[in-house]
This record gives structure tokens, C-alpha cells and sequence, in this order.
């Protein structure tokens, strides 16, 4: 099968996650990451030492209980994460009636997304998918790409998230401003940053902004390291 790679906004809404064993605590906390409104948490065994610590997060609401079709209710995404097939199987078959998005363990079939290995580096995200057919090599390639995109990639995209309304609101015309930000990615700035090269980061803006811009270099690159 072939998944559409999409990311998806998950802040504000509502989720629903059945099973809080290993594999549900550690797609809660990704889930979490994300700014939800609420997310409930059901598991007919109590909660172990990580649940409980999450379970203070004042998102996450837990239940010692089974899992209710109601429960359902004005749910954006769920997660099926029990070792009881029957209850996955029937969460999977009620969120396909009800057109939300779910994500079943072990059951991908029954799943209308999949979870990829993440890498994270600030607002820089990397999804890796072998489309289900082998979850390990997927986590190599993670752990491969994390060796390459370090802390830099988030200071660099942290800056250009500062530059660019700057330049937007300067009234240029499109070609111009794209031409500036092409110029900016091809530049030393994310060398410099992997070395922890300030001053060199200055000058490299100070040669590329325009020159109204130059005055708010040292706002642009403060905390970056």
C-alpha cells in the first residue's frame, strides 16, 4: 500500500487513545508535542509509572476502564493500542463509520494512517515510512539522519522564521524576496551555526539583508546558540 504523506494539525482537537502500555505512552507524548485540546486515555489495567507522570498534564484525562463506542464522540484522531484484538478491531471498524482518523497497532489494515519514525530539530520535522512493511529499518534511517541534522537545522530555520515576515512586510516584489531567501539558504549561516560562529553569522547577514533590515541583525540572531 501507498500512504499519502501529509502532516497534520492536530492543536485544539480532541483525541482518543485505548491502551496505555508502552506503545500508547510513547504516542501520547508524540501526540502531546503537538498542542491537542484534550486527549482521553483509556486502559482497563491501572497506570503505570510514565502514565501517571503524564496523566498530570492537565490535556490528558485517564479512565481505568474499557474502551465504550461513545467514546468516540466528537473525536478527531484515535489510537487503538491494546493487546486485545477484538477492542482494536472494533475501534478501527467504528472510526471508519464515523470517518476518523485512527491508527490501530499492529492492525495497519484496519488503520487509515500510519505513524512514521519522527526526527525533530526545532520546527524542522523528518518523517520516515517503510509504508508498514518494516518499522526497524525505518528507525535505522531515523537514527542515520539524526547524526546528520543536528541542533543547527533548528537554530537556521528558527532564523529564517524570524527573517521572513521581516522581508514580507518590506512590500518587495515576489521574485526579489525569493530570490533573497535562495540566497540565504545557499549561504555559510548553517556552517557557521553548526560551529557556533556568530560573528561570521553577522557578517553573512549583513552582506545578504537588505539594508533596512541590517539595524535588527542582532534581535534576528539573539539566543540562537
Amino acid at each position: 500500500m501507498t500512504y499519502y504523506p501529509i502532516f497534520l494539525k492536530v492543536k485544539n482537537r480532541k483525541c482518543l487513545l485505548v491502551g496505555a502500555g508502552e506503545v500508547g505512552v510513547r504516542k501520547l507524548k508524540s501526540i502531546l508535542e503537538c498542542g491537542p485540546a484534550e486527549i482521553s486515555v483509556l486502559d482497563t489495567a491501572a497506570p503505570g509509572l510514565d502514565m501517571l507522570e503524564i496523566s498530570h498534564d492537565p490535556r490528558v484525562t485517564f479512565e481505568q476502564r474499557p474502551f465504550r463506542d461513545n467514546d468516540l464522540d466528537d473525536v478527531f484522531m484515535a489510537f487503538a493500542c491494546t493487546s486485545n484484538t477484538e477492542v482494536n478491531r472494533r475501534m478501527a471498524d467504528l472510526c471508519a463509520e464515523k470517518n476518523i482518523l485512527c491508527n490501530i497497532a499492529d492492525f495497519p489494515e484496519g488503520s487509515n494512517f500510519i505513524v512514521p519514525s519522527v526526527i525533530r530539530q526545532g520546527d524542522l520535522t523528518l518523517a520516515v515510512s517503510s509504508g508498514g512493511a518494516t518499522p526497524a529499518f525505518t528507525k535505522k534511517i531515523r537514527r542515520d539522519l539524526q547524526d546528520i541534522f543536528g541542533p543547527h537545522y533548528a537554530a537556521f530555520i528558527t532564523l529564517m522564521g524570524r527573517i521572513r515576515p521581516l522581508v514580507l512586510d518590506l512590500g518587495k516584489e515576489t521574485s526579489h524576496n525569493t530570490a533573497l531567501f535562495r540566497q540565504l539558504v545557499a549561504s555559510p549561516i548553517l556552517d557557521e551555526l553548526e560551529v557556533g560562529n556568530v560573528d561570521r553569522v553577522k557578517d553573512v547577514l549583513a552582506e545578504t539583508l537588505p539594508h533596512e533590515l541590517v539595524p535588527r541583525i542582532p534581535e534576528l540572531i539573539d539566543d540562537l546558540i
